[in-house]
């Protein structure tokens, strides 16, 4: 089931997050560099609430939150109609259509809250993400060259953006 998140998910929202950094290889954060708290996560989701430009949507199965897809809205009247956003899924759920049922919800929200343009960064060697991104619409706007370090080699990054 995909739908938005609540305040009482902070607990659930906060093992999701340390357990996709741990199995993801494309992360921004390696395995075990940052520990979420149940407690920042409920801050992250009531401040969240407060913003009409970003959300948080997730993905159940079980009662247990398996995905999620945070959209962080700009905070400047020039950028107030985007949305960057971050996307993770439990392992053992990746491959289902989790992926792009979050994606669709997130673009019916982003109508509703008149968000123009929707935006994120990704590994270019993430082929399953970037497969992703392209069929829920993506394109390829540009490459960040030596984004990141990964396992000692320096990594390129794809912008991709979705105009709505």
């Amino acid at each position: 089931m995909i739908r938005h998140i609540k305040r009482s998910d902070a607990e659930g929202l906060a093992n999701l997050i340390n357990r996709v950094e741990n199995e993801a290889e494309y992360m921004l954060f390696e395995p075990g560099e940052r520990q979420t708290t149940p407690e920042a996560q409920r801050k992250r989701i009531e401040a969240i609430e407060k913003e009409a430009n970003s959300t948080i949507i997730v993905a159940e199965d079980d009662s247990q939150l398996v995905g999620f897809l945070m959209a962080i809205g700009g905070t400047a009247r020039r950028n107030k109609h985007s949305a960057y956003l971050v996307v993770g899924i439990a392992s053992g759920h990746r491959g289902q259509g989790i992926g792009t049922k979050l994606f669709k919800g997130l673009e019916a929200w982003a109508l509703e809250h008149s968000i123009h343009r929707l935006e994120l960064t990704t590994v270019i060697k993430n082929e399953a993400g970037v497969a992703l991104y392209k069929k829920a619409g993506f394109v390829i706007e540009g490459t960040k060259k030596h984004s990141l370090l990964i396992n000692g080699e320096f990594v390129d990054e794809y912008y991709m953006g979705k105009l709505l």
